[in-house]
């Protein structure tokens, strides 16, 4: 196998140009979906973790009605299992390799599960592009959660005494007032997500999604040539998010002018 860059290389690779548009469009289909994915989990979890659920609430008095001040009893009494199972899941997909993720994900959850075997657009195969997704959508929502908690924290708490004494319950106040107003300040930060996702998709072609670098693969076992399509895999994602990035960035500074005052 050839380890030396010799422009006579490209000539080789050049009829599998087909194969680098394919993983092109799915790395980009792929990464879309994990953003809607993980920001809808994300959401959930942001919620859980501000909630304030306590089931035992009322163990933090004792039998004559006083306050506890210490004891198993009075920290049961805070206990939220809500706060706690969102702590959990975005500690541990936060704190675990992604493709071990995807392994589990794909030979633990969809390994019993018998997914339908067709392909979209001719060339992508649902039964492996669907539990990639997932993967990277659990795994994306674990970061975004934190994104979208600091931004709905960020609002000014005054807003939402106003929409109560307007008559506003907890969910309108929440849906018309507050999460607008976060979503406005957290929208930089998801875009960045997106071209996160965009290069993390690369490890789904462990599972056989046909993304770019599974090109690069399939390349690779045609023509006994390796640094070459991976110079043409780079120059494809630098090509998508380096753009993306600049992007991102002239609407970051847009949208901060037109908060000044």
């Amino acid at each position: 196998m050839d380890s030396f860059i010799k422009l006579s290389n490209f000539s080789k690779i050049a009829p599998y140009a087909e194969l680098f548009w394919q993983g092109l469009l799915v790395t980009v289909l792929l990464s879309l979906f994990t953003v809607v994915i993980g920001f809808c989990l994300a959401l959930v979890l942001a919620l859980m973790r501000m909630s304030n659920v306590r089931p035992f609430r009322f163990l933090s008095t004792d039998k004559e009605g006083r306050q506890r001040e210490h004891g198993f009893l009075l920290a049961l009494s805070k206990f939220n299992p809500l706060d706690f199972l969102a702590t959990a899941y975005v500690e541990i997909l936060r704190s675990t390799p992604v493709i071990v993720q995807i392994f589990i994900i794909y030979f633990g959850v969809f390994g019993m599960i018998q997914l339908p075997n067709f392909q979209v657009f001719g060339f992508i195969k649902f039964s492996r592009f669907f539990p990639g997704v997932v993967a990277l959508g659990m795994n994306s929502g674990a970061y975004l959660c934190e994104i979208i908690r600091a931004g709905i924290q960020s609002i000014d708490g005054g807003q939402t005494e106003a929409a109560r004494s307007l008559g506003l319950s907890q969910t309108q106040n929440l849906r018309y007032i507050i999460l607008p107003q976060a979503l406005k300040n957290i929208l930089p930060a998801i875009a960045n997500e997106f071209v996160v996702i965009i290069k993390e998709s690369a490890i789904t072609y462990t599972i056989g999604v046909q993304d770019i670098m599974s090109a690069v693969n399939a390349v690779k076992g045609a023509t006994f040539v390796i640094i070459e399509p991976l110079l043409v895999a780079t120059a494809i994602y630098f090509c998508l998010c380096f753009p993306t990035s600049k992007l991102i960035a002239y609407f970051e500074r847009r949208m901060s002018h037109g908060d000044k005052r």
